[in-house]
């Protein structure tokens, strides 16, 4: 098969675990990405694809990391700081039996990124830092639980924002929703970097190039890398099941950034441009998409 791994008999239980037949289940879409894999094309392993199971453990993670962004929101405003952003999004969390993803993944300090500004991403909370009128901030919450991951994140304008970050701020969660547009069951994941390059660059901005999404639901971070430069028609074909996130990171100037801060976490425009960022996250259906986590 595709991925290496055998094949059930037409009339044996499914791989994924459903209890079903295999020719009930998973027989149909494993043929269709059996003839795109002869074709050339790259496809993902079935392990990628989430099962009926799957995919309803992390729509309880995401419940939780949807309620910790609408939480902030009703709090959100000028004098907060970002560690107080932090304290409200790890107490809720786990008053909700569930874990902050971000807190020690690969030794990183916080329950949440708080990127302000000119932070492409991975802002490290601190009670130095405190949000002020006119300010835009990106808070990028990930939820576990029960095992399953969950990833959102969602930009606020702090009091009245000049109108250029306003436009940023509204363009680039234009974009999301034309990569949500261009996802469809047997498309790629070229055809949604398409649609959100061409968009921001329509608006005379730049995508970053260096993070992305990424899959996720059983891990924090799985394959495929989801790129938002990209053509119609290429990469990773869009099989039912797959889950990933649409986050892409739109400067207001040029798409370099700067990795050099001492934390060896937050990435900066390289110069010094306003930032912003929308993420959700979905899976492929065999009609289209289910939002999941926004």
């Amino acid at each position: 098969m595709y991925d290496g791994e055998g094949q059930p008999e037409r009339n044996d239980a499914c791989w994924c675990g459903s209890g079903k037949k295999y020719k009930k289940c998973h027989l149909a879409i494993d043929e269709q990405l059996q003839h795109l894999y002869e074709q050339g094309r790259e496809v993902p392993a079935r392990a990628l694809l989430k099962t009926r199971e799957d995919i309803e453990g992390i729509k309880r993670s995401a419940e939780v990391n949807v309620g910790v962004l609408d939480y902030v929101a009703e709090r959100i405003k000028p004098g907060v700081t970002t560690q107080q952003i932090d304290e409200w999004v790890h107490e809720y969390t786990v008053s909700h039996g569930a874990i902050p993803a971000p807190l020690d993944y690969e030794g990183y300090p916080k329950s949440v990124c708080t990127s302000v500004n000119e932070v492409v991403c991975h802002g490290i909370p601190s009670e130095d830092e405190v949000l002020k009128e006119g300010d835009i901030v990106n808070i990028d919450c990930s939820t576990v639980k029960d095992g399953y991951f969950s990833d959102s994140s969602r930009m606020f304008c702090i009091g009245e924002v000049s109108p250029e970050r306003e436009r940023l701020v509204r363009v680039t969660k234009e974009c999301v929703e034309k990569g949500l547009e261009a996802v469809k069951p047997w498309g790629t994941l070229g055809d949604v970097a398409h649609a959100v390059q061409a968009h921001a660059e329509a608006n005379g901005y730049s995508v970053v190039r260096e993070f992305g999404g990424h899959g996720i639901g059983l891990e924090f971070h799985e394959d495929p890398f989801v790129g938002f430069v990209g053509e119609p028609g290429t990469g990773m074909v869009l099989a039912p099941g797959v889950c990933f996130t649409i986050e892409p990171m739109i400067n207001a100037g040029a798409p370099d950034i700067d990795i050099t801060d001492p934390n060896g976490w937050t990435v900066r425009t390289a110069d010094g441009s306003d930032t912003a960022q929308w993420e959700v996250q979905i899976v492929v259906t065999e009609t289209g998409y289910e939002l999941i986590s926004w």
